[in-house]
């Protein structure tokens, strides 16, 4: 198993971490909890557990007290959030977001992943037409972004293929994209973070 840390507050081995992570062909984890829980979405291949087989574009959220032995036959290639869920109520979501129709929003499509009442955090993801010009967002709680396909700009740079950003609270900026993206969007998490 190999992974790429995107961000981490606290112990490398127990702290909050975002990570792309990828499995070799047969490879296999110990079985394990996930204290705060754990989100997944399997970008290639298929990711397997004693839960299920879980091709590509499938969602999951796994919450605290959660316990699995994690595994790939074919090999798959995943982005993880650790320890970001805090909360014992919180449910197990299993999606497979490519059977999930888009729905219209303020310029874009999207397809809600998760949220819950009580919780401020929500995830979601989006898709930019083609040509995209001078979309204006605002990020009250601030945002995560994930680029899953494609690639955008905006004031402060350009984005491609797994370029992950984290954009603070009351953060504002300008899209535009010439070749059309998609996004996976986390609003109101950085709240769960024990340091920013």
């Amino acid at each position: 198993m190999w992974r790429k840390r995107l961000h981490l507050v606290g112990p490398a081995e127990s702290g909050q971490v975002t990570s792309v992570v990828r499995y070799d062909a047969g490879a296999r984890f110990p079985a394990h909890d996930h204290p705060d829980g754990e989100e997944i979405l399997v970008l290639e291949g298929v990711f397997s557990d004693e839960h299920g087989d879980w091709p590509a574009g499938s969602y999951l959220l796994n919450p605290h007290g959660f316990r699995h032995a994690p595994y790939s036959h074919g090999g798959c290639l995943l982005f993880v959030k650790l320890r970001q869920y805090p909360g014992t109520d919180r449910p197990h979501v299993a999606l497979a977001t490519e059977a999930l129709p888009w729905q219209p929003g303020d310029g874009r499509m999207l397809k809600a992943l998760y949220s819950q009442p009580g919780f401020a955090d929500c995830t979601h993801l989006e898709r930019w037409a083609p040509g995209t010009q001078a979309a204006r967002l605002s990020y009250p709680l601030g945002a995560e972004l994930f680029v899953l396909r494609g690639s955008f700009s905006d004031e402060h740079g350009d984005y491609g293929p797994h370029t992950w950003l984290r954009l603070p609270a009351r953060a504002a900026h300008t899209l535009h994209t010439a070749q059309g993206c998609d996004l996976y969007v986390k609003e109101g998490g950085l709240r769960y973070l024990r340091a920013a």
